[in-house]
């Protein structure tokens, strides 16, 4: 195979010939590329600062630019003054270039009235040049969350660069923080990076700056602001529940004398390729600002391997006859065997083969045969395409495509491994992977098939693994249909990949996911490059949800344990916790890494791995959902200053157990040294 170039050097190649070029004029900092002017301050002023707050927002805007310039070192400093009735505000940007086209400042805002200035809102706000210019916001809005803006835009942000829309959150909703705005028509895109702070002075307790951005005519401006927000043309709300936001007003400041604030951030400005992948250099500046590769501060991997399947053992439950399984919920709770999504039933099949000479069971051979022979009794349906996957001791129930696919793709793997061992009767597994893959190779061979979001993009890579298991070519035309259908959707992000969970309709990892693991199967398998161009483009957005750095968290549940947030992942636009699940992609990702020559890719999918195994208990056991920010979907949700640093540890479905030995088990195969 021909040695591969990453696409990431592609564009920093690009970069490098082409990157922004900063300047000053009238002690201004202009922001080119190509000679020409794109990214600016405003006009009114350098600096802006609120001194109202009225109907829940800032007002009494005052202006000012600067009254020197000068230079120290590789700096250029620009100072002036805010005169207010009550005192000068002394203000002061430094600004250098850190690297071609990325430029750091530090912005300094310094008290100096002999009496406290009350109802303050700090800013910095930079203007890019075009009309509708579509913004990306990690974990929280991908280039207007279209998709989800069709199923209910009240639910989640949405944002069609119309002048007056605005989006504006919490720096510690970010994921990755940063927000990119791009220019598909004229080729370029610019990002805002900020370093993540509470503010001192606040009304509120638990107080942070705020970023997003602000749609105008012609233009629209990268904000932040010390500590408002707002979104789907509300202010003073935040994206606290799953259906609803709440208010969360008086994010002003009350500065005292002598009071200092500094901010600092970072702005890029770049050309792309193409519509849809100004997002994609933003994310590896993130990685190389925050550097989050130090996986030995985690448990480690044999530790996490053993505990989980000490934990998947409790959960086997015989529910009569043959059927015998892993339980989705607690034994003492409820008791169903459940594939694909939440359940899992299906993955240990997979993954216990693989880890048995790790874990040294001997109960381990029988616990896969007994378990996926009983799941090839869900019987497929051949007109939908679809099989049950939920077995409560009486009935077969419920089917759909994410479960299905995640099923279809386990059985595969489980088939492959044991075709090499030898050690399993693979013939009821294999009969139930052909009726599978026949029925949804019809549906999606068929002249109607039009899916409706991503969800069956999990089907990809089972189809893709089956037709060299089965040497069925109908098999690989039906993978190769859904892959173009699913790039030609969501490359431009026109449309974002969504609709990957089964409680949230909106753009989410889990789509992401199901697109990006489909093509990076589709490449493996076929070798054809466009299958690993695709998979870049749907990685990315899979990292974009990865929280790259340690969100400090207030007192509560997970300060209790001194949680790292680095390495977990936000689940969608609407449910906007973190969770454990991207170290069921940490191998892809891995595996990314090695085909794009890119080391940090490789370091990054360890501690995803890794960092996931925080909060497990003594008997094993994890929750699923950790507040991060001000979001909450279980206990006392009244009061939405309070949502931040809890967790419900009660949701603790199979899951959350099956996915770490999934990924462990791919992670052997591929001889990665955890």
């Amino acid at each position: 195979m021909k040695r591969l170039l990453s696409l990431t050097l592609l564009l920093t190649m690009v970069c490098a010939t082409a990157h922004a070029q900063l300047s000053f004029e009238d002690r201004r900092p202009i922001f080119k590329l190509n000679d020409k002017t794109l990214l600016t301050t405003p006009a009114e002023g350098l600096w802006s600062v609120a001194t109202g707050w009225q109907q829940d927002w800032m007002c009494g805007w005052v202006h000012a630019s600067a009254d020197e310039q000068t230079r120290s070192g590789e700096w250029t400093i620009l100072s002036g003054k805010i005169s207010l009735p009550q005192g000068d505000l002394l203000v002061r940007d430094s600004y250098r270039e850190v690297r071609d086209g990325l430029v750091q400042c530090v912005r300094r805002y310094e008290w100096r009235g002999e009496e406290t200035l009350s109802h303050v809102t700090l800013s910095v706000r930079l203007q890019l040049a075009g009309e509708a210019l579509m913004p990306c916001l990690p974990g929280i809005l991908y280039y207007g969350n279209k998709n989800g803006a069709k199923v209910d835009p009240t639910r989640i942000p949405v944002y069609e660069g119309r002048a007056g829309e605005f989006a504006i959150f919490e720096e510690h909703r970010y994921p990755m923080p940063f927000a990119m705005l791009e220019n598909a028509a004229e080729g370029y895109a610019a990002a805002l990076h900020t370093v993540p702070s509470p503010v001192r002075g606040a009304v509120l307790s638990d107080q942070w700056w705020s970023m997003g951005v602000e749609a105008k005519s012609g233009y629209a401006e990268f904000v932040l602001y010390s500590g408002p927000i707002g979104y789907n043309g509300q202010h003073s709300v935040a994206k606290a529940l799953q259906r609803k936001p709440m208010r969360y007003a008086d994010t002003y400041l009350n500065l005292e004398p002598g009071r200092i604030i500094e901010k600092t951030f970072y702005v890029e400005l770049y050309p792309i390729a193409s519509e849809g992948t100004g997002f994609q250099q933003p994310i590896y500046t993130s990685l190389d600002m925050h550097k989050p590769y130090d996986a030995d501060r985690f448990p480690s991997f044999d530790e996490i391997v053993r505990g989980k399947f000490n934990f998947a053992k409790s959960r086997w439950i015989d529910l009569g006859g043959d059927a015998v399984g892993f339980n989705m919920y607690d034994n003492s709770l409820r008791k169903e065997l459940v594939m694909g999504w939440c359940g899992q039933a299906d993955s240990p099949g997979f993954a216990l083969q693989v880890l048995a000479d790790r874990l040294a069971d001997p109960e381990i051979e029988q616990m896969v045969q007994r378990s996926m022979d009983f799941l090839t009794t869900y019987k497929v349906d051949p007109e939908r395409g679809l099989f049950p996957v939920r077995y409560n001791g009486k009935e077969y129930s419920q089917g759909d495509p994410v479960s299905c696919g995640q099923a279809m793709y386990n059985f595969a793997k489980a088939i492959e491994v044991a075709r090499k061992s030898k050690k399993y009767d693979t013939r009821k597994w294999e009969t139930f992977l052909r009726e599978a893959a026949d029925a949804v190779s019809a549906k999606i061979l068929s002249e109607e098939w039009n899916p409706l979001s991503t969800a069956e993009g999990f089907y990809i890579a089972p189809l893709a693994i089956a037709s060299k298991l089965f040497k069925n070519d109908t098999y690989k035309q039906a993978a190769e249909r859904a892959a173009q259908l699913f790039a030609d959707r969501h490359l431009k992000m026109n449309g974002c990949y969504w609709g990957g969970t089964l409680d949230a309709t909106c753009e989410d990892k889990e789509g992401s996911w199901a697109a990006f693991q489909g093509f990076l199967e589709m490449y493996e398998r076929f070798g054809e490059r466009r299958y690993l161009d695709w998979a870049k483009h749907a990685m990315d957005v899979c990292l974009s949800y990865v929280v790259v750095w340690d969100i400090p968290l207030p007192a509560g549940r997970l300060a209790d344990f001194g949680f790292k947030t680095t390495g977990w992942t936000v689940v969608s636009a609407q449910n906007q916790h973190i969770d454990v699940y991207g170290v069921l992609f940490a191998p892809e990702v891995y595996r990314m890494g090695e085909l794009l020559k890119d080391d940090r890719l490789c370091r990054l999918a360890k501690v995803m791995y890794r960092t996931c195994y925080q909060l497990t208990d003594p008997f094993g056991s994890q929750g699923e959902q950790l507040q991060q920010t001000n979001f909450a979907q279980h206990g006392d949700m009244s009061n939405v200053y309070k949502l931040r640093g809890g967790y419900s540890e009660q949701w603790t479905v199979f899951w959350i157990t099956a996915h770490f030995l999934n990924a462990a088990a791919r992670f052997e195969q591929m001889g990665v040294s955890m």
